[in-house]
């Protein structure tokens, strides 16, 4: 009798972030209005929450 081996689906990585977990975020300065300069700075990527998979909807 053959088994099966139970194998983890292939995850798909996300199309936010590249599957990178980071992406670029613009700094703004300025109390009131954040006047956006040329810099950028890392960010958590909120649609994986940084692991760089894509959700699925069974999680």
């Amino acid at each position: 009798m053959a088994t099966r081996k139970n194998t983890k689906p292939k995850s798909v990585p996300c199309s936010d972030c590249d599957g990178k977990g980071e992406i670029a975020e613009t700094v703004r300065v300025g109390a009131r209005k954040g006047r956006a300069t040329d810099n950028q700075q890392a960010a958590l990527c909120l649609t994986c929450w940084g692991t760089g998979n894509a959700p699925t909807d069974g999680e």
